[in-house]
């Protein structure tokens, strides 16, 4: 297991630190091959993040971000992580938003477009920028899932999976896309987000116990592939 972890004193400096990391990130890629990829989270905290990082000098056309997870909607619905990407990332100029799910997708979820979308992607990306919910969930793996296991397996070969989480969120009552661990972890650089106190806990928790059933985070922290880069505020 290997993981850092950086407190900051309030969001909005988490914010910027982010959006610092992931812009020479980038940086590095354009100079390496020509060209960058980013696998994004939805939910509230990492939103400033992607604002800020729209505003950076980049050669955006030769940069590729997807979401780590959506719900199985219309690209135009409100609930869509790609539609927020788009508009968080609107400053970017010629930034490529690549979906998980078709523009109007039917009444039954797959995850082969987004299969198909990642089999474009070569390689593994430049960062993975992950959220965390207070039950210790991480792209759309949420515990109490049927499919819980199948997306943490680390041999699957599977890049994406049809999640149903179990209850479904009130919020966001929908199926959804998620990368799989396995995905997810091909990366140069794997990183964290997380705010409040309660999340603190949870993380704190999936620290000092492999629980990947119960907190799927967990299933990361304890990865000895895996190097986790962990930043909290209050």
């Amino acid at each position: 297991m290997s993981w850092t972890d950086t407190t900051h004193p309030d969001a909005d400096t988490l914010a910027a630190a982010l959006a610092q990391i992931l812009a020479d990130t980038i940086r590095a890629g354009l100079a390496q091959r020509g060209r960058a990829s980013l696998a994004l989270a939805g939910g509230r905290t990492p939103f400033p993040v992607y604002r800020r990082l729209a505003e950076a000098a980049l050669d955006w056309p030769k940069v590729s971000l997807l979401a780590t997870d959506e719900r199985w909607v219309e690209l135009a619905h409100p609930a869509s992580n790609t539609r927020e990407l788009h508009a968080a990332f609107a400053a970017a100029t010629g930034v490529r938003v690549l979906p998980l799910t078709p523009a109007e997708p039917g009444p039954v979820a797959s995850a082969e477009p987004a299969r198909a979308m990642l089999a474009s992607l070569a390689g593994p990306f430049d960062a993975v920028l992950l959220g965390m919910g207070v039950d210790g969930h991480f792209a759309s793996l949420f515990p109490g899932a049927a499919e819980l296991q199948h997306g943490l397996d680390p041999a699957s070969p599977d890049d994406a999976l049809v999640v149903h989480p179990d209850p479904l969120p009130r919020e966001a009552p929908f199926p959804r896309i998620s990368l799989s661990r396995a995905r997810l972890l091909r990366t140069r650089r794997l990183l964290l987000a997380a705010t409040g106190t309660a999340k603190r806990v949870i993380l704190d928790q999936a620290k000092t116990r492999l629980d990947p059933l119960c907190l799927p985070i967990s299933a990361l922290l304890h990865d000895d592939s895996a190097k986790v880069e962990i930043h909290w505020s209050p």
